[in-house]
């Protein structure tokens, strides 16, 4: 069995507000911690049914950064649960509210 270690480290202003994140995988070619803006990790709960999350962005993100980084989430949710699951149908609805929002947010794709 192979086991792969995924790193995120957070350097926090006096007031707990992120400054820098890091990210790293011993599973990754990159030997070096890689900085990002925003992160966003969402994990199962098993026993208590129920989902983790913490959503973390520096004070520096750009809200046009950040509306696109939303968007290509949401994109790639759909994705993942397409793979996960099969449902064909309600991807499409999901994929024509990722529209939506591109659009109402003024993403160009």
């Amino acid at each position: 069995m192979k086991t792969a270690e995924i790193k995120v480290t957070v350097e926090l202003d006096d007031n707990n507000v992120p400054e820098n994140i890091l990210w790293e995988s011993t599973d990754s070619a990159n030997t070096e911690a890689v900085p990002v803006k925003s992160i966003m990790l969402a994990l199962w709960d098993q026993n208590y049914k129920n989902a983790l999350r913490i959503d973390l962005w520096t004070k520096d993100m750009p809200v046009d950064e950040m509306k696109v980084f939303f968007y290509q989430t949401l994109m790639t949710m759909g994705d993942s649960f397409l793979r996960a699951t099969g449902e064909t149908n309600i991807i499409e609805d999901l994929r024509d509210y990722c529209a939506h929002f591109a659009e109402k947010m003024e993403i160009s794709k």
